[in-house]
């Protein structure tokens, strides 16, 4: 039997993984769905979500378009909506829009090692950050993660 190089092999696994790739994108407007631990308490979700509202807010303003969320029915994530609403973004969480320009937005929160880390995703940025919750609140443990597509 004949042993594949490494070289050809990376081409070949690349080749059979780009298809994948666009998958886990925005592509057209489709929005991912939203997940946070139903078990984190509103004052660290709400303390979540205003940090990365306004950290949010400096890459995409309130007036560039409206958000559409679909919120999974968490603590972060009402605390999100209400969040992006007092920082002057318009939201929907039904999907309907007329012809005005839509920023899909959708969130990722998950727990590891004792810490909160934290994902907001629009079609042109990602901000990422990792945050020390307890019952009363919670604050920053890293630097902001920013990654701009387009």
């Amino acid at each position: 039997m004949r042993q594949v190089s490494s070289m050809p092999r990376l081409v070949i696994l690349s080749l059979f993984s780009l298809p994948l790739a666009g998958c886990a994108s925005f592509g057209g407007g489709a929005l991912m769905a939203s997940s946070a631990p139903a078990d984190l308490s509103a004052p660290a979700a709400s303390a979540i979500a205003g940090d990365m509202v306004t950290k949010l807010a400096e890459q995409v303003g309130p007036g560039s378009g409206r958000i559409i969320l679909k919120p999974d029915g968490t603590p972060f994530g009402q605390a999100l909506e209400t969040s992006l609403k007092s920082w002057g973004y318009a939201v929907a969480t039904d999907q309907k829009t007329k012809g005005e320009k839509t920023i899909p937005l959708a969130y990722v929160i998950e727990s590891y090692n004792g810490q909160i880390l934290a994902r907001l995703s629009t079609g042109s940025v990602e901000l990422g950050r990792a945050y020390s919750a307890t019952t009363a609140g919670a604050s920053p443990t890293s630097p902001l993660s920013i990654m701009q597509r387009g």
